[in-house]
């Protein structure tokens, strides 16, 4: 049985490697074996600031609402404590976008959590 050489297959592979590294720097998208390694590092990367991301948002969320509540004379953990006493389950998602968008229902929201104290 002759020797089947797998020119094919490595230039597909090749080439799919190629493609995701374009727009790397220096050699790291044209030249296979480091662009091999690159590609490897942006892939972790990427998984890992996946994750980072979810984080990173939270705590703008968190800014948002301290910086909102604190115009009424109200830090964020005795508005958040206020809130969950009261019973009002909104995540801090929609309370970042309440206090950006909706400042008059965010402000009932701050009265609601200032009265249980």
């Amino acid at each position: 049985m002759p020797r089947v050489k797998g020119g094919t297959t490595t230039r597909r592979r090749h080439k799919k490697v190629l493609k995701l590294t374009r727009g790397h720097r220096a050699s790291s998208h044209s030249l296979y074996k480091r662009a091999h390694e690159s590609m490897l590092h942006s892939l972790s990367y990427a998984y890992r600031h996946r994750r980072e991301r979810k984080r990173d948002m939270r705590r703008l969320w968190i800014v948002r609402i301290n910086a909102a509540t604190r115009e009424h004379d109200l830090p964020y953990n005795k508005f958040m404590h206020g809130l969950i006493r009261a019973g009002v389950s909104l995540d801090r998602k929609i309370l970042a976008d309440m206090a950006v968008r909706d400042s008059a229902a965010f402000v009932q929201l701050v009265e609601i959590a200032r009265g249980q104290r």
